[in-house]
């Protein structure tokens, strides 16, 4: 990276990713941002401030969170329009990810205010690559809903979604969800339910949905949780002599799946070579 591209500029957003649990995730491009931005906007600013206590760094802060961003926000981009530089922290991970900065990321693109990233740790990621799932497509739902419609709303959605989901969820409320989960989704669904995620105790448990509501019941879950669900399966034992062949591809490319992973999938479904249905597809 040149010289000019680690110069932090005057003017623009910085979404700054900080650790999830490890303080050695912190990179050196994220802690040389935080020591020169004008000021740092953080979700909490007792949180963050810890972290740059721990870094060595002190720098002017400002508050953005749920509860006052409506006031909060155009004040950050007033800011920035007049020249100064601002780091924007959420309390671990990236920013603007299931977070308050998306709005502000989305008034610095309406105000026509540059907004760069300084990449690093992310729950949902981290999660997704040790879950053992499909990570070739997949949803991030965020928090699992409240609310009693939206929730269920979502259960209805995720029975049948065939992408890999990604859901964070409390402590006091794993086991509630986990067994409506079970319930929705069936026991046998396959999970990965993540705690601690690259702290001391972290632990990644890889079961289905039944095993998973059960052991939530029986022990008080402790730490914060990232649930990785695995997509719902297509039935093997489908009829697909019905479909044409471009019909049949385009089942499973409305699923997520590659046109060439569609292919091969179709290829399987009907026991023949791919390059048949190559051919079809060609027609």
């Amino acid at each position: 990276m040149t010289e000019e591209k680690n110069r932090v500029a005057g003017g623009t957003l910085y979404l700054v990713a900080t650790p999830i649990g490890n303080m050695a995730d912190i990179s050196d491009r994220a802690k040389k941002v935080l020591a020169e931005v004008d000021f740092i906007a953080a979700e909490d600013t007792r949180h963050t401030g810890l972290l740059l206590a721990a870094l060595g760094i002190s720098r002017p802060m400002t508050s953005y969170y749920k509860d006052n961003m409506a006031a909060s926000g155009p004040r950050i981009v007033a800011r920035l329009r007049e020249g100064e530089s601002c780091a924007l922290c959420t309390d671990a991970g990236m920013p603007a990810v299931s977070d308050p900065g998306e709005a502000l990321v989305r008034l610095c693109a309406e105000a026509g205010v540059p907004v760069t990233c300084v990449p690093g740790a992310c729950a949902a990621v981290t999660a997704l690559a040790l879950s053992a799932a499909d990570t070739r497509t997949f949803t991030f739902f965020g928090f699992f809903p409240t609310d009693k419609k939206a929730r269920a709303d979502m259960l209805e959605e995720l029975a049948s979604c065939r992408r890999t989901a990604i859901i964070y969820e409390a402590p006091h409320r794993l086991a509630k969800t986990l067994g409506e989960l079970a319930a929705a989704c069936g026991d046998e669904r396959e999970i990965a339910v993540c705690r601690e995620l690259t702290k001391l105790n972290e632990e990644v448990v890889r079961t289905t949905l039944g095993e998973a509501a059960r052991a939530a019941s029986e022990s008080a879950p402790r730490g914060e949780y990232v649930l990785v669900l695995h997509g719902a399966r297509r039935d093997s034992t489908a009829d697909y002599s019905g479909m044409t062949v471009p019909e049949h591809v385009a089942l499973y490319e409305a699923d997520g799946m590659s046109r060439m992973d569609a292919i091969k999938a179709v290829a399987r479904d009907r026991r023949v070579p791919k390059g048949e249905i190559y051919k079809e597809l060609l027609k």
